[in-house]
């Protein structure tokens, strides 16, 4: 008997993680063409960004903790940003080894142009999906993302 035979019900193609992460994957590639070819970042840059940009100020842990990346990635991103003057650094008056993350006017302006073309790429997947199906979806992830 075949080793691929042992676990015939098994079908990776099928496995709901599976998809979500395929469907993550191609539809965030779509959108990364978008600010890499407009400002030259990583993906990871853009989730910072964006986090910056809907919360307001905040340290590099809270940022993990929301977008779920890593520590490392996150850093490399901070200060990349930082060396283009999309951000500020300020040091927490509470604990000495934070520091709270701002975007910069130059910053805001980006994410605002960013943030722009974000809503226009969704609505595009949306439209896709129809409106029914985009509301069930969105309703379907909140589910997901809240277990």
């Amino acid at each position: 008997m075949a080793e691929q035979d042992l676990e015939p019900d098994f079908d990776l193609e099928k496995f709901l993680p599976y998809l979500l992460n395929q469907a993550a994957e191609a539809t965030s590639h779509a959108f990364q063409s978008v600010y890499r070819e407009r400002y030259g970042m990583t993906r990871t840059q853009w989730r910072v960004m964006a986090n910056l940009g809907k919360f307001g100020s905040m340290t590099a842990r809270d940022i993990c903790i929301v977008s779920h990346i890593e520590k490392t990635k996150v850093s490399r991103a901070v200060t990349a940003l930082e060396e283009v003057g999309m951000l500020v650094r300020t040091p927490s008056e509470d604990d000495r080894r934070a520091e709270f993350l701002t975007l910069t006017p130059h910053g805001l302006t980006v994410f605002r142009d960013l943030g722009r073309l974000a809503i226009e790429y969704d609505a595009k997947l949306r439209a896709v999906l129809g409106e029914e199906a985009s509301s069930d979806l969105t309703r379907m992830l909140a589910i997901l993302m809240k277990r």
